[in-house]
């Protein structure tokens, strides 16, 4: 658990009062999302969870379109909070659907956007859900301890590619918040987009097919000091799962379990 400022604790304290109540206004959400601690009753450094900030939320919902959207490590749902209100300004409400390992998060989260249906466990041991248009993730970051879960097709330790190898199995498309270091790319916080393919994405790349593109061009380092207790170097990506070299890898790999096992006939 992290130590809070007194200001930190004060609007954190605020935000646990309005959860008390059954319905929050769109005014509480706003303030929860901006001031609910997720370290302060959680080891967020051990499990690497750490909420996006509001307007970087706000912003990469400009990426997510489709009418079936899963969150995966949703958190308290701010990617799928800032998606949802599109339909405010007009566009027809998405079907959400939140996936978040921590009670206490989904506990917030079903607070926040009650209108998502909420469920409380791993992205690795999904239910049959159907398929959905997008898929969108701010995952946990880095070799985060995933008892030994894992993605269908990557193998080595990076939370964030575990996760879109998940979720390539399961939308058409995805867009993800991932350390700047793991995007192939780096273009929030410099003077000019350049690539840059580290040995762990390209083995990423070359297990899966999937590739990870900037979309429309997000500059998160903008909202760098919005995160809480942390300040990360991050971009958006943007992943195609119906191009055909990514068909190809998810036809050529063997049936596995949530711990890379292959799963035999008689299973």
């Amino acid at each position: 658990m992290a130590k809070l400022t007194k200001p930190q604790s004060k609007m954190h304290q605020q935000a646990c009062a309005l959860l008390e109540k059954d319905i929050l206004t769109e005014d509480d959400k706003w303030f929860v999302l901006e001031h609910w601690q997720e370290s302060a009753n959680h080891v967020n450094t051990i499990a690497g969870a750490f909420f996006t900030p509001p307007g970087l939320a706000n912003d990469f919902a400009i990426e997510v379109c489709g009418h079936r959207i899963i969150d995966l490590c949703a958190g308290i749902g701010a990617l799928s909070f800032m998606r949802y209100q599109r339909g405010r300004w007009g566009e027809k409400y998405p079907e959400i659907v939140c996936v978040e390992l921590n009670p206490a998060y989904v506990e917030v989260g079903k607070k926040i956007l009650p209108e998502a249906t909420w469920i409380c466990g791993s992205v690795f041991e999904l239910p049959d859900l159907g398929r959905f248009d997008y898929a969108i993730s701010n995952p946990p970051f880095g070799a985060t301890p995933r008892n030994s879960a894992r993605g269908p097709r990557y193998t080595a330790d990076k939370f964030e590619y575990h996760v879109i190898d998940v979720a390539s199995g399961i939308a058409d498309y995805g867009v993800f918040i991932v350390p700047q270091a793991s995007a192939g790319f780096m273009y929030s916080g410099q003077r000019y987009f350049r690539e840059a393919k580290s040995d762990a994405y390209l083995r990423f790349h070359e297990q899966t097919g999937i590739t990870l593109e900037p979309g429309c061009g997000i500059d998160c380092d903008y909202h760098r000091d919005g995160w809480h207790g942390v300040s990360v170097s991050v971009e958006v990506v943007t992943c195609d799962f119906e191009q055909p070299e990514v068909a190809a890898h998810v036809a050529k790999a063997p049936a596995l379990d949530l711990f890379g096992d292959p799963i035999s006939e008689a299973a």
